[in-house]
């Protein structure tokens, strides 16, 4: 495995979960860091890159802004291909992580190079923006998905989802109070970050053992 991966999870693990970062913070951020702890901590071997754009945030000057989402496919193509997982692969990612991975994941999980496809915070639509919908491709989504979404994330709330044309290959596990971090507020919902995370993580590993692999 390339060294342009964090890893983390047993060696032997079953399965493999690549993540990919949102578009604002990069594959080491605390929310990334917190989720990928959850999923090693049930057994997943978690892998997570970042995008070139995000890369040179780290040596360049100067905050260069990301793509369009479509213009990360190839890079997330390369990415899973230089992994190598070498076992049952799912792909996925954090808010634009998993909307590139869900555009690129029928063609993967035809050719049976995944397994699966799992999203933290899925940006349904840009926030305060609920007509301009990030949706089109998910209707005839034939891969099995997890998405995992805070009931008032402000990139698509348990009011707006259900509303929306998905693949009945989607699962969705809505978390209680969570924003786009899978975040709730303690004081209102009763649960932590922390509950948050290890349920998102119990239901992906329900979820995984599931999967034709």
């Amino acid at each position: 495995m390339s060294d342009r991966f964090l890893l983390q999870g047993p060696r032997n693990a079953r399965v493999t979960i690549l993540l990919a970062h949102g578009a604002g913070a990069p594959m080491d951020s605390a929310s990334m860091t917190a989720a990928a702890d959850a999923l090693a901590g049930v057994g997943f071997r978690v892998a997570r890159f970042e995008f070139a754009y995000m890369a040179a945030r780290r040596t360049a000057e100067g905050r260069k802004p990301p793509p369009r989402a479509e213009k990360l496919n190839p890079e997330y193509q390369a990415a899973i291909a230089a992994l190598d997982a070498g076992g049952p692969l799912i792909i996925g990612g954090k808010s634009m992580g998993g909307r590139v991975a869900s555009m690129v994941a029928d063609g993967l999980y035809d050719s049976g190079k995944i397994a699966g496809l799992i999203c933290l915070g899925y940006p349904f639509h840009p926030p305060g923006q609920p007509e301009k919908l990030r949706t089109g491709h998910l209707a005839g989504l034939k891969t099995p998905t997890l998405i995992c979404q805070g009931t008032r994330d402000e990139f698509g709330t348990k009011d707006e989802v259900p509303g929306y044309d998905l693949s009945d290959r989607i699962e969705i596990l809505w978390l209680e109070d969570g924003d786009h971090d899978l975040k709730p507020r303690k004081k209102i919902s009763g649960f932590s970050a922390a509950d948050h995370l290890a349920t998102m993580a119990k239901m992906a590993k329900a979820w995984a053992e599931r999967l034709p692999v």
